[in-house]
């Protein structure tokens, strides 16, 4: 992606992060879902600058590292849910298992430290099993072709058969967590807020 989330996003998503108290441990979690390709990983780290700008420390949790491949979305969120955030409601570090996308095999594990914010980002990442820890659920979308293009520029055309199968399973999920519905913030894929 070639922008940057607008300052005023910024500062709105931090405000609204910052007005609440920690609910994972001491750890505030902002959970940013959409589909693939709508830019969450963008505002992620747009975020993630912004909360560090304030002296706070955070990580940024990718859940595409934690999928099992195209068809692992439940796998990922599962390692999501037991042991990263099961670990840091205690204040404990949590971790999980690095999928390697191009090896396509299970990597090394991966230590997520005990912060202050915690982004978790990726189709899947506001699971209504997490909402008693979550203090923001921001939902970003944009239409299915730009989406489809971003992804197929990312990841060669060769994978459009993968990313179309992706896309049906990723609806399947945002209509089973109720995320659109559950979310403080819309979104749009260039970090426009479009509703609260």
């Amino acid at each position: 992606m070639t922008f940057s989330t607008p300052r005023e996003t910024l500062d709105e998503l931090d405000g609204l992060l910052s007005a609440g108290a920690a609910r994972l441990g001491r750890t505030r979690l902002v959970s940013i879902d959409g589909p693939a390709g709508s830019g969450k990983t963008t505002l992620a780290r747009d975020l993630a600058e912004r909360v560090r700008e304030r002296g706070s420390s955070v990580e940024v949790f990718h859940l595409d590292e934690a999928l099992d491949g195209w068809t692992g979305l439940d796998v990922g969120v599962g390692q999501l849910l037991t042991t990263v955030l099961v670990p840091l409601s205690d204040g404990r570090p949590g971790s999980y298992r690095r999928y390697d996308w191009v090896a396509k095999e299970w990597a090394e594990d991966v230590t997520v430290p005990v912060t202050d914010v915690l982004i978790v980002e990726g189709c899947g990442s506001a699971p209504r099993a997490a909402a008693e820890w979550t203090n923001l659920v921001v939902a970003v979308s944009t239409d299915a072709a730009t989406r489809l293009a971003r992804g197929l520029a990312r990841d060669g055309e060769s994978m459009r058969a993968e990313w179309l199968r992706w896309m049906e399973l990723e609806e399947t999920v945002f209509v089973r967590e109720r995320v659109r519905e559950r979310a403080h913030v819309h979104v749009d894929g260039v970090g426009q807020i479009v509703s609260r």
